[in-house]
């Protein structure tokens, strides 16, 4: 297996991290997306759409987005199991995964991309021509903190996001929360229940992957 990476943006993050967890290692090929290498005829015959990671297998199957990995991988590998041990902790777990995905990375990606004049036209992930809209970084601070207030509640239910141990949710989770750290929109002040669990899960091994 191949993992294409890029060691600076979120969603490969999400994979490395799982993979790190199951205790592979798995070969990178690092595609720098801020330089657009991702939209170049060498990746693009690798993943159409563009996008990062991919898993490219032995016998040259290459599975796209994160979720498809982990759902690959835990076949393969299922201990430590991080995607559920039954149908109900399966389905909490992918909620709050994709919950962390769609609320969480996506505001803080729409946030980033709509004012950085790198990506000038690229405002959406994948593909060219496509301009800022400079309004749209008030938008994503308040769908940030919505993903924000959310976790923060949940987490005062729960000792983890998905299940009452450390899932595919809390991976994806923090690798929303340290993309807004690095690009200004982090945990707010106050929210406690989301300060412990983001200091129990940045301590993981595999948070360094």
């Amino acid at each position: 297996m191949k993992l294409y990476d890029c060691q600076m943006a979120p969603n490969p993050r999400r994979a490395r991290i799982f993979i790190a967890e199951k205790g592979l290692d798995v070969p990178r090929q690092e595609v720098n997306i801020m330089e657009g290498e991702n939209l170049g005829e060498d990746y693009l015959r690798v993943n159409r759409w563009g996008m990062l990671p991919s898993l490219e297998l032995d016998d040259g199957t290459v599975i796209a987005e994160a979720p498809c990995i982990f759902g690959y991988i835990e076949a393969l590998h299922p201990v430590p199991n991080l995607l559920g041990n039954d149908p109900k902790e399966s389905a909490m777990i992918q909620a709050w995964e994709r919950f962390a995905e769609m609320s969480g990375m996506q505001s803080i990606g729409e946030f980033f991309r709509n004012q950085t004049p790198a990506l000038k036209d690229r405002a959406v992930p994948g593909y060219k021509g496509v301009p800022l809209i400079p309004e749209l970084v008030e938008r994503a601070k308040k769908r940030a903190a919505y993903f924000y207030d959310q976790i923060e509640k949940r987490l005062g239910e729960s000792e983890y996001l998905g299940s009452g141990r450390f899932t595919a949710a809390d991976i994806t989770a923090l690798c929303a929360i340290d993309f807004g750290n690095a690009v200004g929109l982090g945990i707010p002040e106050g929210n406690e229940n989301t300060r412990r669990w983001y200091k129990a899960v940045s301590e993981r091994p595999s948070a360094a992957a």
